[in-house]
Formats: C-alpha cells, structure tokens, sequence
C-alpha cells in the first residue's frame, strides 16, 4: 500500500512517514510545501511532491495520482489567524478528499481535533473556536462522501516519547496523547481494514495500538 501523506513536513506526520518506511506493507510518498523540506524523506527513502494545499484541486490530485491511501496530518499551526485556519483546516481537507475522489483513491484517515461536535464550537474559547468550526465542517464533508474514510480524534498533543499504550474508543476522557504515538495508531488503522467508516477519540492508555484499534 502506498500511501500520501498531507503535511508531511509537520512533527505527526514526520514520525507517520518514519513509521511507514519502517513497515513491510506500506511505503510512503510525502507532500510537502517547499522542496528544501525533501531531504528528510529522501533519507528515508521515500517519494516526495511538493504542493501547498492553497493550490487548486487538480494540483493535489495530480500528487494524489499512484497511490492506495490518503492521510490528512496538516494543520495552520498555533501561531496562525482564522484565515489560515480556514485555508488549511477546512478548505485544503475539503479539497483533498475532492482530489481524492478524482484520482480514485478511496481510502482517506482524517486527523481532526479531540471534539468537533456542535456543542464543542459552542463552549469552545473565542480563539479556539475558529479552528473546531474548521475541523467541525471537514469531518461533516469526509463523512458524507462514499470513500472509505477513518476519523481519528486525538487528544492533547504533547512532543514526549511514545509508549505505544493508549487508550481510544467513540468517546474516552480527555487527555494527551504523544504525536508519535499518534502516529502510530495512524499506521495501525491504515493496516486494519475494520477501522472503515470508523471515529474515535484517543488518548495515552493502557492498551497496545493494536489492541486499541481492534477493540473498537
């Protein structure tokens, strides 16, 4: 399986791609926004495609030509306003499933935010609501496709060293998680074809990924 990886570049995705070249099954091709971010993924043997997710949909579906599976890891940033929210958040994963389907690739895993319901944009803080409305409106555009999608809700991103122990389900207390063990459970549900059609929160646990992705 050969699967894209969208913002590539950012700390969950590097770890995603550094885990795939790893695996027997799955190879990696890497987007990325500037051709001086490649060397990391060349090193790792991997394809890379420089696009930005403000081009258009026929940019990206040309990147998306070739491979089996989509994994959306981008995201504006902290440090970035509402417009980059919705440009990235909402409009660059909206058109990355359209690309999706163009190219006809119909797996497609979502990394969304921990609650993305109506009632998390109503209580959110002023600052953070823009981004779960942007997340809000991808995951609602995601599901009412026919792609074979997954909807991952991580918690509380934190940079420490992952365990490969967490805990997920539709609904788990809040909490944080590693980004590299994110990644993992990213891995795992790609390889676990019963993730289909599939979301769920997840957080550090008790669990291995895998028994955590089987379990749900």
């Amino acid at each position: 399986m050969k699967v894209l990886v969208v913002g590539a570049n950012g700390q969950i995705g590097k770890h995603l791609v550094t885990f795939i070249q790893e695996s027997e099954n799955v190879e990696a091709k890497a987007m990325i926004r500037k051709e001086e971010q490649a060397s990391f993924f060349k090193e790792l043997g991997a394809e890379t495609v420089v696009v930005d997710l403000e081009d258009d949909i026929e940019t990206i579906a040309k990147a998306t030509e070739g491979v089996d599976a989509v994994v959306f890891t981008a995201g504006s940033g902290p440090h970035t306003g509402p417009d980059k929210t919705v440009m990235i958040d909402l409009d660059g994963a909206v058109k990355t499933i359209e690309a999706s389907k163009a190219a006809g690739v119909n797996r497609y895993v979502m990394i969304s935010s921990f609650d993305t319901t109506r009632e998390a944009i109503q209580s959110a803080p002023e600052s953070f609501a823009p981004y779960v409305v942007a997340k809000h409106y991808a995951d609602v555009w995601l599901r009412d496709t026919d792609l074979d999608y997954t909807i991952i809700h991580p918690g509380r991103l934190n940079n420490e060293d992952g365990t490969g122990q967490v805990e997920a389900a539709s609904t788990v207390e809040r909490g944080e998680i590693p980004r590299e063990d994110v990644a993992r459970v990213i891995l795992a549900s790609l390889e676990d074809q019963t993730t289909i059609g599939k979301e769920f929160q997840v957080v550090a646990g008790d669990k291995s990924v895998q028994d955590a992705i089987q379990s749900l």
